[in-house]
């Protein structure tokens, strides 16, 4: 998945700015993400690429770096 996309998803589910959005971004420090808003980014993020992603696998997820990496490590 490519990374506007990615941002998009992170956009509209965090509501924080696009040009927050960056690789080395973390989601709760820098764009606001608290454990609800967390668990909603995966949702949107598991529906726009229709994987399923593990919570042990989400508990690692903390920048958006870490989103990219694990997207293109399971895509289908």
């Amino acid at each position: 998945m490519e990374f506007e996309k990615v941002r998009d998803i992170i956009v509209e589910t965090l509501g924080c700015d696009a040009e927050a959005v960056t690789p080395t971004a973390s989601l709760a420090d820098d764009l606001g993400a608290d454990s609800l808003a967390a668990v909603e980014l995966v949702m949107a993020l598991e529906e726009a690429v229709g994987i399923s992603i593990a919570e042990e696998d989400a508990a690692n997820l903390k920048t958006v770096g870490d989103i990219m990496t694990y997207l293109a490590a399971h895509k289908n």
